[in-house]
């Protein structure tokens, strides 16, 4: 039997915390050598695109399959979304598929569980801090969630040029999180935050990176191709680099390709992996002054351990509809 989980079923089980719990294991795993993770699979269909990001984390029993799709022209053509997303989750004992689920609010919970482990290894650890959200969707709202798992936040401030969308995160997660949230018309006035998330779709820079204050900690988590990048070379240049992933950052990564590539930074830039930070091989935040970056690609891994950890809730909480495939 397979058991299908909607996307109602699974947001009913997945907690940020459990989440970020499940994702600091992944990365650990990945670090020790126990995860297999190959580079992401693409297809271009003739209307579209289509990626296969499979998974295997040994030490968690966690097998699995995230197709993700996107096709720009399915809401006029179809009334579909433009991206949608599945995730098939593997027995590794026998590779039966057990359980098929809707991976778009999985693949936003567990993109946020990626900055908010990073923001709790590498940003300061003042008693109350402040959060600057650069963007106002799905997955800034999952930013800023996470940073306050992560951190005491006592305030935030959100950037976006869509009035409509950044009044509705201000009510929404003001509510949720039960925290004062701000909205500010510029990037430049959301630089005084502690903790800056880039979660937009911008191909270039959203600020001055020679405006960062020293000690402030950035999550980079928009751009995803060689081509594009929120964060300009300034930032990047002063930060300490850390990335999910040394090979996705220097495949796919504009923020850290596209420096490289006019030689204004040299690989030796890049400082660790997340794993390598979360195992202790490579020191995280040394001061208060140092500016730490996590560049976030979005890996397989992360959509294997979140979807065994959204079946076994869900297994336990009797959720679901089983099928005979």
């Amino acid at each position: 039997m397979t058991l299908i989980l909607s996307r109602a079923d699974v947001a009913s089980v997945l907690e940020m915390g459990d989440c970020m719990v499940a994702v600091e294991q992944a990365f650990a795993e990945l670090t020790a050598g126990t995860a297999v993770l190959p580079l992401r699979i693409g297809i271009t269909p003739d209307d579209g695109l289509s990626l296969y990001m499979p998974a295997y984390l040994k030490k968690m029993g966690a097998l699995a399959c995230k197709v993700v799709t996107v096709y720009k022209n399915n809401p006029a053509r179809h009334g579909l979304p433009t991206t949608i997303g599945k995730v098939m989750l593997q027995n590794p004992a026998t590779g039966d598929v057990i359980c098929i689920m809707d991976g778009g609010y999985l693949t936003a919970v567990r993109t946020g569980a990626a900055s908010g482990v990073a923001t709790r290894y590498l940003a300061r650890k003042d008693r109350a801090q402040t959060a600057g959200i650069l963007g106002a969707g799905v997955q800034a709202k999952m930013q800023l969630w996470a940073v306050c798992e992560a951190r005491n936040i006592a305030k935030a401030y959100v950037c976006d040029p869509a009035d409509a969308a950044a009044e509705a995160f201000v009510k929404e997660m003001g509510g949720k999180l039960d925290l004062e949230i701000i909205r500010v018309k510029s990037a430049d006035e959301l630089l005084k935050a502690d903790i800056v998330c880039t979660a937009t779709s911008s191909p270039s820079p959203l600020f001055d990176g020679n405006r960062v204050r020293e000690g402030t900690h950035i999550n980079g988590i928009g751009s995803h191709s060689p081509n594009a990048r929120e964060l300009d070379s300034a930032i990047v240049k002063r930060s300490k680099f850390i990335g999910d992933s040394r090979e996705a950052c220097f495949k796919e990564a504009g923020d850290i390709m596209i420096p490289l590539n006019a030689g204004e930074i040299t690989e030796s830039h890049f400082y660790a992996e997340l794993g390598e930070i979360i195992s202790g091989q490579k020191a995280g935040r040394l001061n208060d002054q140092e500016i730490t970056l996590f560049k976030s690609n979005g890996l397989a891994i992360q959509d294997a351990a979140t979807a065994k950890l959204v079946y076994d809730k869900a297994i336990a909480a009797g959720i679901g509809v089983n099928v005979d495939v």
